[in-house]
């Protein structure tokens, strides 16, 4: 399983090119071979996959009920513009224009790559200090919300 870790700041250049920082790329030791996949995310921000996670999010797609009308529109939804990603020889991806429209970034903008359990989501700067802003006042309380429920046994102790 891939975990990753860490927040990194960076700036697409003018082409539309993201350097992937060296200690990003030490978590995915065969990305190069690899690649990756992006596409939107939930919020305005896009979401960056290893292939080989993105592979097992397609098998999970290939097992819903492709009948059922929700299914169908959510897959569309959620594959919109998927793009495949490969590194050039200078460790950078080129961020397709139509995504990165769709995520309000722009050429020469102030990213965050902010590494999500197995995915890397991009933010613009501001989008993602907003975010944090706009965050519910007790985190704790989030936590036990969502959480809560995890370490409780079925038998109720």
């Amino acid at each position: 399983m891939v975990q990753l870790l860490g927040e990194f700041d960076c700036k697409l250049d003018a082409k539309g090119r993201l350097m992937v920082p060296s200690t990003l790329k030490k978590q995915l030791p065969n990305v190069e071979q690899e690649g990756f996949v992006i596409n939107r995310g939930f919020e305005k921000h896009l979401v960056i996959y290893p292939k080989r996670v993105w592979e097992e999010k397609v098998r999970e797609f290939g097992e819903l009920n492709q009948y059922d009308e929700k299914v169908r529109h959510f897959i569309r939804l959620f594959t919109r513009g998927a793009s495949e990603l490969t590194l050039d020889a200078a460790g950078r991806v080129n961020l397709p224009n139509s995504l990165l429209e769709s995520a309000g970034i722009s050429v020469n903008t102030e990213l965050v790559l902010a590494c999500q359990i197995d995915k890397i989501e991009v933010w613009s700067k501001d989008a993602y200090e907003a975010m944090f802003d706009e965050d519910p006042a007790n985190f704790a309380a989030l936590a036990a919300e969502v959480m809560g429920t995890k370490n409780r046994r079925e038998d109720g102790q």
